[in-house]
């Protein structure tokens, strides 16, 4: 019985702290670095890449398009991917640069 108190889980007495931080450390580096801004303007930005891009693409804002193979939904799947890849590219461009200020100010 001993043996199996060695292999075991913990009791709660021995894993709760009293003295637990309020924040984890990954929530104040990630306020430090203005991810949540930075998303916001990443969405933003992917959202209105894709929609150029497929009003582009489906309504002929340039004329016909010489190739018609694919449908305005195959179109706006694209976009949504577009869109998902452009506001990660956004997010982490703009929170690089909040790194390189952050670092540089210190």
């Amino acid at each position: 019985m001993s043996n199996q108190r060695e292999f075991g889980v913990a009791s709660r007495s021995e894993c709760v702290s009293n003295d637990a931080p309020e924040r984890p450390p990954s929530a104040e580096f990630a306020a430090a670095l203005s991810v949540p801004r930075n998303a916001k303007i990443g969405v933003a930005a992917g959202v209105a890449v894709a929609v150029l891009a497929y009003a582009y693409r489906v309504l002929e804002l340039a004329g016909p398009a010489a190739d018609t193979r694919g449908s305005p939904l195959l179109f706006a799947v694209l976009a949504v991917t577009l869109a998902f890849g452009s506001a990660a590219l956004v997010t982490v461009a703009l929170t690089l640069v909040s790194a390189y200020r952050l670092a540089r100010e210190r």
